[in-house]
């Protein structure tokens, strides 16, 4: 079986061609994408061809972009069964690590291989331990899985993956969380194995920015985060104007009725992008139920037996149930399976 190694590279140093030399002579075939690097790194990337077959981008698209150009490529070429590694260009990877996860996904064909890295050594820098703690946490709030490190560039696949790889959406660094959260909804296992954890120079060559590729990999949650306000702006200005001539739990459910299609639709849509409009719309309106149960025996609780102001204890109310509300529709409305994970 033939191994490939794909390397996504942005303005490398000399240790890409030392890199690819050493992956060659192991047997490996690599793969290189110059993501639009200047002209100035030409040379580098023309030493690669020595041992690396390097494909090109005229500009700077990002590493999601460069990793599907080379699933593109290897789909495009090989007929013949095979396995691959994605790997990073800045010397991270130990050439030991590389092989293990590459071969390990040949042995699992049906498995996404993930070379995980311990980030409680006093070596890790505190952006990357801080960062992987961060998506690590939302990962596991998005999808109910733990895994031991969602940002590894160390991933390995058997060539029956690959298509699944290629439609995952994005191009810069969210595509790498959005391959794992694809692989949650598809049912491909994660298989983990631990490997050296390597820092360069306190790992000054990243070109991950912390802010806004934050932003871009906890999309997900944030787009729960704006239906979900989307629907108390709704629901909050229903529950305004039928509480004027309706009691409040009356009002309540009404309020709730109206926001509660529109979240629907939202969610299904944009968030979870699930198409089984008439699958879910049952899950969800027996979840509706249960949150608005919940909702208006808290609301009762809080304007009839403490004396809270109505408009008060309608706020706290939302937000109290607003994470019971997104693990239901993850895990029950929205799950393809449709049973807890």
């Amino acid at each position: 079986m033939k191994k490939y190694v794909l390397i996504p590279a942005y303005c490398p140093d000399q240790r890409l061609p030392s890199f690819v030399r050493s992956l060659s002579e192991s047997g490996l075939t690599p793969v290189i994408t110059d993501d639009g690097s200047p002209k100035e790194y030409e040379t580098i990337f023309e030493q690669c061809r020595n041992w690396a077959e390097v494909l090109r981008h005229d500009t700077n698209r990002g590493k999601g972009a460069a990793l599907k150009t080379m699933l593109a490529w290897l789909m495009e070429k090989e007929t013949e069964e095979y396995a691959a590694v994605t790997a990073d260009a800045d010397g991270q990877h130990a050439l030991s690590d590389v092989i293990r996860c590459v071969d390990a996904a040949a042995s699992h064909p049906s498995s996404l291989v993930l070379g995980v890295r311990d980030f409680s050594g006093p070596d890790v820098p505190e952006k990357s331990r801080t960062g992987n703690r961060v998506t690590a946490a939302a990962f596991r709030f998005i999808t109910g899985r733990s895994l031991s490190d969602t940002q590894t560039g160390l991933r390995a696949f058997h060539c029956s993956l690959a298509e699944d790889l290629y439609q995952t959406k994005g191009d810069r660094y969210e595509y790498e969380m959005n391959m794992l959260l694809d692989c949650v909804r598809k049912d491909i296992p994660f298989y983990e194995i631990e490997i050296d954890t390597i820092y360069e120079n306190n790992n000054e060559c990243s070109h991950f920015r912390p802010v806004r590729d934050s932003l871009r990999i906890l999309k997900p949650v944030l787009m729960f985060a704006l239906s979900s306000l989307t629907g108390f702006l709704i629901d909050w200005s229903g529950f305004i104007l039928f509480s004027s001539f309706m009691p409040v739990i009356a009002a309540n459910v009404t309020a709730r009725i109206l926001s509660a299609s529109a979240n629907y639709e939202i969610n299904r849509r944009v968030v979870f992008k699930d198409g089984r409009s008439s699958t879910s719309l049952c899950r969800y309106a027996l979840s509706a139920l249960v949150i608005l149960v919940l909702n208006s025996c808290m609301l009762y609780t809080l304007v009839n037996g403490a004396g809270m102001n109505r408009f008060a204890a309608k706020l706290l109310c939302e937000c109290s149930l607003f994470f019971l509300s997104y693990l239901i529709q993850r895990s029950f409305v929205f799950n393809r399976k449709g049973v807890l994970q």
